[in-house]
């Protein structure tokens, strides 16, 4: 299944005025990264892929439609898998911006590629 280019759109919108942001696609979706490293991505399954701190998992798990990302049977550590109702895509405004911000306030700890 594509990734939905609806969903990208929105968080490219929404990454506009951030600096160093690249976009490629993987996973079988678009995955968008800042100082080279992956932040979130829109996943072909629908939906995003989001990197989060390993140490804020558990909090983060307790808001609407996060789950653990499963990839080949395994967990990741530190990636979350948010989905919207009633299709996994429908993710947008405040909700959409909060995961965005998580996954880039994350990746800008770390350093440059």
């Amino acid at each position: 299944m594509p990734y939905d280019e609806g969903l990208a759109a929105r968080i490219r919108t929404g990454l506009a005025a951030e600096p160093r942001v690249a976009e490629r696609r993987m996973f079988g979706g678009l995955a968008f990264l800042v100082d080279g490293h992956m932040a979130v991505a829109v996943t072909g399954a629908g939906g995003l892929m989001v990197r989060v701190d390993p140490q804020r998992s558990e909090e983060l798990l307790g808001r609407p439609r996060a789950s653990r990302m499963v990839m080949n049977g395994r967990e990741l550590a530190g990636w979350l898998r948010v989905v919207g109702e009633p299709a996994p895509d429908d993710l947008d405004g405040p909700e959409l911006a909060s995961w965005v911000a998580e996954g880039v306030a994350f990746v800008r700890t770390l350093p440059p590629k």
